[in-house]
């Protein structure tokens, strides 16, 4: 097992059909493999927490998840009320219409309203979902991010048209810079796909794959 490789991974169930069994067996394999995280959909994540409450593993939700276009206020809520049932690291998607638009006041307050709310408690990834941008919205949507105070760019919901790419990575680590974390989500489904996106700068990693990856396996994985 790739320990190092592990310690990057969110262990992920986001579907909408994600049973409690499926929950309970998502935390114990995160602590058997030592991912770094759950992510689960924020009515899990009083469940999970309580669950995880003795090991070392993190649970991360989402906010304004998979389309990105609730309010403001309706995400800042989502992160306290996740936040107060135990949620550490919030994943929050842009509002990428507005994005489209050129609206970008709107979506750096958009994404400043959860960096907010989650201050002092939660580590914030910030949602772009690169399959629906072109290169110069998603380094529009980067700058953002680093602007409204998020630790974290992450590339896609897992929901939309496309996943995580080497070239993506690349790109959104070059306009970070060193000091942001960056995310890779989506179809990365084993280890080989997991070391390439390593490679072009990623430091987390969003599968439903994580074993396959630690393991030199594969997955047909969605997410």
């Amino acid at each position: 097992m790739d320990k190092k490789i592990a310690n990057m991974i969110d262990h992920t169930a986001l579907k909408a059909d994600t049973s409690k069994d499926q929950i309970e067996t998502l935390c114990d394999e995160a602590k058997e493999y030592h991912f770094f995280s759950v992510c689960v959909n924020p009515t899990w994540v009083k469940f999970a927490a309580e669950r995880l409450a003795a090991t070392e593993v993190a649970v991360c939700t989402v906010i304004g998840f998979p389309l990105g276009a609730s309010t403001s206020a309706t995400k800042a809520y989502e992160t306290k009320n996740a936040i107060d049932h135990g949620a550490t690291e919030v994943d929050m998607v842009i509002n990428i219409g507005a994005l489209k638009d050129r609206d970008f006041k709107l979506v750096e307050t958009d994404i400043r309203a959860v960096v907010e709310a989650a201050k002092g408690k939660a580590l914030v990834k910030v949602i772009i979902e690169t399959s629906l941008l072109t290169d110069e919205e998603k380094v529009k949507a980067c700058e953002l991010a680093v602007s409204a105070g998020a630790d974290y760019v992450k590339t896609s919901t897992g929901f939309s048209t496309g996943g995580a790419t080497v070239e993506d990575i690349a790109l959104m680590r070059k306009t970070v810079g060193p000091d942001i974390g960056v995310k890779a989500s989506g179809g990365v489904r084993d280890q080989k796909m997991a070391k390439a996106v390593i490679e072009a700068g990623a430091t987390r990693i969003g599968a439903s794959a994580g074993i396959a990856i630690v393991s030199g396996g594969s997955s047909d994985a969605d997410y």
